[in-house]
């Protein structure tokens, strides 16, 4: 399935059906007087989060949504049906930007709906204007017009972990080694060109998300490679796994180039709890490994982590780090802040 992350879509509501204009005609009934029903609502227009959803494909072949229109009222106080309401139905962690990409709702959970465009109300029928002076009202309301919208639609995947690093750096064969997830894996760069998913299963209830992210170059936040694209998903990360390719020379200018790149984008990607592993290390003699694995710790003023996604080791260990530090973030975010913890009903 093709990835999509970003679409305009163009969405209106449906105008409310005309009321009717109608007076009782029946035999032996000399003053029937107006009865003329309402018209209809129109339709409205929804957007849902559901599950099982992971790209906006869907909205790159139709981008014109339009909530059926109300029907007119009729004879005999018969109000006209509403118009069909439409549900734009998107992955959790669509986001909902205006035409100038101001925020209007994240769609953050399963379940979540939105309405985004109100249908019009239905016309009075001539029945409500009759009265002692006017008692055959030979007029009737039209029906409001619905609204019109261009909105974007902006997904930011829902996961636990973002892997992140220069490109071959060796992200989708961790990632391919820390879950089921099969992304492509070649020897040359941007081989990721759309973020892949995996779910990690460490063991019985101990499960998280991890993201790879494709590879960041130097200028990336201007535009650079695949530019900034696809840094949006690792906002909504509660840890960062950052893999520096450990066969390069120089491993401190590789692991400052992309932290560079997420200080620039901003959203709090700079603050975010890193884990920061030397990669490959399969492919170098133990006396490299040590003397680059201490070079780069001592300009991180970190530890580092030695890890091989071919060889399969330090994996492990990597993994359960950056559950235990996405259990803490969690445990924080639940966590009452002051104002609750005082307050009783």
């Amino acid at each position: 399935m093709k990835f999509l992350d970003q679409v305009k879509v163009y969405v209106r509501s449906g105008d409310g059906g005309g009321g009717a204009v109608s007076f009782r005609r029946e035999k032996f009934i000399e003053y029937g007087g107006p009865d003329g029903g309402d018209g209809g609502r129109g339709g409205d227009v929804w957007i849902e989060a559901v599950e099982g959803l992971n790209t906006l494909i869907d909205y790159r072949y139709q981008q014109h949504f339009r909530a059926g229109t109300g029907v007119h009222g009729m004879g005999r106080n018969r109000h006209g049906a509403a118009g069909a309401d439409v549900v734009l139905k998107v992955p959790v962690g669509t986001e909902v930007l205006d035409e100038d990409k101001a925020l209007i709702v994240d769609m953050d959970h399963a379940g979540q709906r939105v309405l985004l465009a109100r249908g019009g109300n239905g016309g009075f029928g001539n029945t409500h204007f009759k009265g002692p002076v006017n008692q055959a009202p030979r007029h009737a309301n039209p029906g409001l017009e619905g609204q019109e919208l261009a909105l974007w639609l902006r997904l930011k995947l829902i996961a636990d972990v973002g892997l992140v690093g220069l490109p071959n750096a060796g992200k989708s064969t961790f990632l391919a080694a820390a879950s089921a997830a099969r992304p492509k894996i070649a020897d040359y760069p941007f081989t990721t060109l759309a973020p892949n998913l995996g779910m990690v299963d460490l063991s019985v209830g101990e499960r998280f998300i991890l993201a790879d992210i494709p590879g960041l170059i130097e200028g990336a936040h201007e535009g650079a490679g695949i530019g900034t694209r696809f840094l949006g998903h690792v906002e909504r990360t509660a840890v960062l796994v950052h893999l520096v390719d450990g066969t390069q020379e120089d491993v401190v200018k590789a692991w400052r180039t992309v932290r560079r790149e997420l200080e620039a984008y901003g959203e709090g990607l700079g603050e975010k709890t890193e884990v920061l592993a030397l990669n490959k290390i399969d492919a170098l003699d133990p006396e490299t490994c040590k003397a680059r694995q201490k070079k780069l710790a001592r300009a991180a003023k970190a530890p580092v982590r030695l890890v091989s996604g071919v060889a399969g080791q330090g994996v492990t260990e990597v993994l359960r780090e950056a559950y235990g530090l996405v259990r803490e973030a969690k445990a924080e975010a639940a966590a009452p802040t002051a104002a609750e913890e005082t307050w009783r009903p």
